[in-house]
Protein backbone atom coordinates (compact mmCIF):
# COMPACT_ATOMS: atom_id res chain seq x y z
CA UNK A 1 0.00 0.00 0.00
CA UNK A 2 1.18 3.56 -0.61
CA UNK A 3 0.16 7.06 0.37
CA UNK A 4 0.46 10.34 -1.49
CA UNK A 5 2.23 13.42 -0.22
CA UNK A 6 -0.07 16.41 -0.84
CA UNK A 7 2.81 18.87 -0.89
CA UNK A 8 4.94 17.13 -3.51
CA UNK A 9 2.44 14.80 -5.16
CA UNK A 10 4.97 11.98 -4.90
CA UNK A 11 4.05 8.52 -3.69
CA UNK A 12 5.62 7.55 -0.38
CA UNK A 13 5.84 3.81 0.03
CA UNK A 14 4.98 2.46 3.45
CA UNK A 15 7.47 0.13 5.05
CA UNK A 16 6.27 -3.42 5.72
CA UNK A 17 6.06 -2.91 9.48
CA UNK A 18 3.88 0.18 9.00
CA UNK A 19 1.49 -1.66 6.70
CA UNK A 20 1.36 -4.73 8.93
CA UNK A 21 0.48 -2.89 12.12
CA UNK A 22 -2.04 -0.43 10.69
CA UNK A 23 -4.81 -3.03 11.12
CA UNK A 24 -3.41 -5.94 13.11
CA UNK A 25 -3.98 -5.15 16.78
CA UNK A 26 -6.44 -7.97 17.52
CA UNK A 27 -4.53 -10.51 15.45
CA UNK A 28 -1.28 -9.46 17.11
CA UNK A 29 -2.60 -10.30 20.56
CA UNK A 30 -3.50 -13.78 19.30
CA UNK A 31 -0.01 -14.54 17.99
CA UNK A 32 1.87 -17.29 19.80
CA UNK A 33 4.84 -15.04 20.51
CA UNK A 34 2.65 -12.73 22.63
CA UNK A 35 1.64 -15.48 25.06
CA UNK A 36 4.58 -15.05 27.43
CA UNK A 37 3.75 -11.60 28.80
CA UNK A 38 3.27 -12.57 32.45
CA UNK A 39 6.58 -14.41 32.73
CA UNK A 40 8.41 -11.66 30.88
CA UNK A 41 7.05 -9.04 33.24
CA UNK A 42 8.12 -11.22 36.17
CA UNK A 43 11.68 -10.90 34.84
CA UNK A 44 11.35 -7.14 34.35
CA UNK A 45 10.15 -6.76 37.94
CA UNK A 46 13.18 -8.64 39.24
CA UNK A 47 15.47 -6.37 37.22
CA UNK A 48 13.76 -3.41 38.90
CA UNK A 49 14.19 -4.98 42.36
CA UNK A 50 10.41 -4.60 42.62
CA UNK A 51 10.86 -0.85 43.13
CA UNK A 52 7.56 0.71 42.08
CA UNK A 53 9.07 4.19 42.19
CA UNK A 54 11.02 3.41 39.02
CA UNK A 55 9.77 4.99 35.79
CA UNK A 56 9.55 2.71 32.76
CA UNK A 57 9.57 3.50 29.03
CA UNK A 58 8.16 0.82 26.70
CA UNK A 59 9.53 1.39 23.17
CA UNK A 60 7.52 -0.20 20.38
CA UNK A 61 4.81 -0.99 22.92
CA UNK A 62 2.26 -2.13 20.33
CA UNK A 63 -1.03 -3.04 22.01
CA UNK A 64 0.65 -2.39 25.36
CA UNK A 65 0.78 -5.93 26.69
CA UNK A 66 3.91 -5.34 28.81
CA UNK A 67 2.96 -1.77 29.76
CA UNK A 68 -0.50 -2.84 30.86
CA UNK A 69 0.76 -5.72 32.97
CA UNK A 70 3.40 -3.53 34.61
CA UNK A 71 0.73 -0.90 35.39
CA UNK A 72 -1.51 -3.59 36.88
CA UNK A 73 1.36 -4.38 39.24
CA UNK A 74 1.69 -0.75 40.28
CA UNK A 75 4.46 0.61 38.04
CA UNK A 76 4.49 3.95 36.21
CA UNK A 77 4.82 3.33 32.48
CA UNK A 78 4.96 5.36 29.27
CA UNK A 79 4.52 3.50 25.99
CA UNK A 80 5.49 4.76 22.53
CA UNK A 81 4.77 3.21 19.16
CA UNK A 82 4.58 4.17 15.49
CA UNK A 83 1.18 2.54 14.92
CA UNK A 84 -1.89 4.55 15.92
CA UNK A 85 -4.03 1.43 15.51
CA UNK A 86 -1.98 -0.54 18.03
CA UNK A 87 -1.92 2.40 20.43
CA UNK A 88 -5.68 2.83 20.16
CA UNK A 89 -6.25 -0.71 21.41
CA UNK A 90 -3.72 -0.17 24.22
CA UNK A 91 -5.52 3.01 25.32
CA UNK A 92 -8.92 1.30 25.26
CA UNK A 93 -7.68 -1.55 27.43
CA UNK A 94 -6.10 0.90 29.88
CA UNK A 95 -9.34 2.92 30.05
CA UNK A 96 -11.47 -0.16 30.71
CA UNK A 97 -9.14 -1.27 33.50
CA UNK A 98 -8.71 2.30 34.80
CA UNK A 99 -4.93 2.14 34.39
CA UNK A 100 -3.00 5.38 34.10
CA UNK A 101 -0.54 4.91 31.23
CA UNK A 102 0.67 7.43 28.67
CA UNK A 103 0.49 5.79 25.24
CA UNK A 104 2.09 8.19 22.77
CA UNK A 105 2.58 7.97 19.01
CA UNK A 106 6.31 8.39 18.45
CA UNK A 107 8.85 7.18 15.93
CA UNK A 108 11.58 5.39 17.89
CA UNK A 109 14.16 6.63 15.39
CA UNK A 110 13.44 10.23 16.27
CA UNK A 111 11.80 10.97 19.60
CA UNK A 112 12.30 13.13 22.64
CA UNK A 113 10.50 12.99 25.97
CA UNK A 114 11.04 15.47 28.79
CA UNK A 115 10.74 12.71 31.39
CA UNK A 116 13.84 10.64 32.09
CA UNK A 117 13.30 6.97 32.84
CA UNK A 118 14.98 4.41 35.08
CA UNK A 119 14.32 1.55 32.68
CA UNK A 120 13.46 1.17 29.03
CA UNK A 121 12.12 -2.07 27.60
CA UNK A 122 11.93 -3.06 23.93
CA UNK A 123 10.55 -6.59 23.87
CA UNK A 124 9.67 -8.82 20.92
CA UNK A 125 11.49 -6.60 18.42
CA UNK A 126 9.14 -3.69 19.11
CA UNK A 127 11.23 -1.39 16.91
CA UNK A 128 14.85 -2.54 16.78
CA UNK A 129 15.83 -4.47 14.55
CA UNK A 130 12.93 -3.97 12.11
CA UNK A 131 14.28 -0.83 10.47
CA UNK A 132 15.52 -0.95 6.90
CA UNK A 133 19.03 0.34 7.62
CA UNK A 134 21.61 -0.24 10.34
CA UNK A 135 21.76 3.51 10.89
CA UNK A 136 18.05 3.61 11.74
CA UNK A 137 18.41 0.75 14.21
CA UNK A 138 21.36 2.53 15.77
CA UNK A 139 19.37 5.77 16.12
CA UNK A 140 16.73 3.90 18.12
CA UNK A 141 19.33 2.77 20.64
CA UNK A 142 20.78 6.28 20.86
CA UNK A 143 17.36 7.80 21.52
CA UNK A 144 16.66 5.27 24.24
CA UNK A 145 20.00 5.99 25.88
CA UNK A 146 19.18 9.71 25.87
CA UNK A 147 15.82 9.02 27.51
CA UNK A 148 17.35 7.18 30.48
CA UNK A 149 18.50 8.50 33.81
CA UNK A 150 22.05 7.85 34.93
CA UNK A 151 22.27 5.10 35.97
CA UNK A 152 19.60 3.56 33.78
CA UNK A 153 18.92 0.20 32.22
CA UNK A 154 17.67 -1.14 28.88
CA UNK A 155 16.11 -4.58 28.42
CA UNK A 156 15.69 -5.57 24.78
CA UNK A 157 15.22 -8.65 22.67
CA UNK A 158 16.54 -8.93 19.13
CA UNK A 159 17.09 -11.51 16.39
CA UNK A 160 20.10 -13.69 17.13
CA UNK A 161 22.65 -13.59 14.31
CA UNK A 162 24.10 -16.92 15.47
CA UNK A 163 20.87 -18.72 14.62
CA UNK A 164 20.86 -18.40 10.81
CA UNK A 165 24.51 -19.37 10.71
CA UNK A 166 23.54 -22.83 11.96
CA UNK A 167 19.86 -23.23 11.06
CA UNK A 168 17.18 -22.61 8.47
CA UNK A 169 15.38 -19.39 9.35
CA UNK A 170 12.42 -20.24 7.13
CA UNK A 171 11.83 -23.64 8.73
CA UNK A 172 12.13 -22.17 12.22
CA UNK A 173 9.65 -19.38 11.53
CA UNK A 174 7.14 -21.78 10.05
CA UNK A 175 7.36 -24.03 13.10
CA UNK A 176 6.02 -21.25 15.34
CA UNK A 177 2.29 -20.74 15.99
CA UNK A 178 0.59 -17.66 14.57
CA UNK A 179 -1.01 -16.18 11.50
CA UNK A 180 2.12 -15.02 9.72
CA UNK A 181 3.81 -17.68 7.59
CA UNK A 182 7.01 -17.28 5.63
CA UNK A 183 6.44 -18.03 1.94
CA UNK A 184 10.10 -17.61 1.10
CA UNK A 185 13.23 -16.47 2.86
CA UNK A 186 16.71 -15.41 1.84
CA UNK A 187 19.35 -14.65 4.42
CA UNK A 188 22.16 -12.36 3.28
CA UNK A 189 25.42 -13.21 5.05
CA UNK A 190 26.99 -9.95 3.88
CA UNK A 191 24.42 -7.80 5.68
CA UNK A 192 22.90 -10.27 8.19
CA UNK A 193 19.47 -9.36 6.90
CA UNK A 194 16.66 -11.82 6.34
CA UNK A 195 14.58 -10.89 3.29
CA UNK A 196 11.34 -12.83 3.57
CA UNK A 197 7.82 -12.83 2.17
CA UNK A 198 4.91 -13.24 4.58
CA UNK A 199 1.20 -13.78 4.14
CA UNK A 200 -1.00 -12.51 6.94
CA UNK A 201 -4.70 -11.89 7.51
CA UNK A 202 -5.50 -8.52 9.11
CA UNK A 203 -8.25 -7.67 11.59
CA UNK A 204 -10.72 -7.03 8.75
CA UNK A 205 -10.09 -10.46 7.23
CA UNK A 206 -8.00 -9.13 4.36
CA UNK A 207 -5.07 -11.25 3.24
CA UNK A 208 -1.81 -9.41 2.68
CA UNK A 209 1.50 -10.51 1.27
CA UNK A 210 4.44 -8.43 2.47
CA UNK A 211 8.14 -8.35 1.76
CA UNK A 212 9.91 -8.08 5.11
CA UNK A 213 13.47 -7.16 5.94
CA UNK A 214 14.86 -7.84 9.42
CA UNK A 215 18.39 -7.41 10.74
CA UNK A 216 19.99 -10.18 12.81
CA UNK A 217 22.74 -9.18 15.26
CA UNK A 218 25.61 -11.19 16.67
CA UNK A 219 26.58 -10.77 20.35
CA UNK A 220 29.79 -8.81 19.52
CA UNK A 221 27.77 -6.38 17.39
CA UNK A 222 25.27 -5.75 20.18
CA UNK A 223 28.09 -5.22 22.68
CA UNK A 224 29.78 -2.73 20.39
CA UNK A 225 26.60 -0.83 19.55
CA UNK A 226 25.52 -0.39 23.16
CA UNK A 227 28.94 0.46 24.52
CA UNK A 228 29.67 2.94 21.73
CA UNK A 229 26.51 4.81 22.74
CA UNK A 230 27.53 4.98 26.38
CA UNK A 231 26.16 1.93 28.17
CA UNK A 232 28.83 0.80 30.61
CA UNK A 233 27.88 -2.88 30.71
CA UNK A 234 26.02 -5.32 28.49
CA UNK A 235 24.79 -8.81 29.37
CA UNK A 236 23.38 -11.19 26.78
CA UNK A 237 21.16 -14.22 27.46
CA UNK A 238 19.03 -16.69 25.56
CA UNK A 239 15.44 -15.47 25.23
CA UNK A 240 12.83 -18.09 26.10
CA UNK A 241 9.19 -17.18 25.53
CA UNK A 242 7.58 -16.18 28.82
CA UNK A 243 10.60 -17.33 30.79
CA UNK A 244 13.31 -14.70 30.57
CA UNK A 245 16.18 -15.62 32.86
CA UNK A 246 19.81 -14.73 33.49
CA UNK A 247 20.40 -18.48 33.79
CA UNK A 248 19.71 -19.04 30.08
CA UNK A 249 23.00 -18.97 28.24
CA UNK A 250 22.68 -17.79 24.64
CA UNK A 251 23.05 -20.63 22.12
CA UNK A 252 22.75 -21.12 18.37
CA UNK A 253 19.27 -22.54 18.98
CA UNK A 254 17.97 -19.26 20.41
CA UNK A 255 16.18 -17.42 17.65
Amino acid sequence: MDIVSIKTGKKIMKQWYEELFENYADKYDQEGYTSGTLGEVDFIEKELDYDKNKLILDVGCGTGRHSLELARRGYSVTGIDLSESMLEKARKTAAVEKLKIDFIKKDARNFYLETKFDLSIMICEGAFPLMETDEMNFSILKNIYSSLKSPGKLILTTCNGLYPLFNSVKDFLNSNPGEAKSLESSFDLMTFRDHSVYEITDDSGNKKVMKCNERYYTPPEINWLLKSIGFSRTEIFGCHLGAFSRNHKLTTEDY
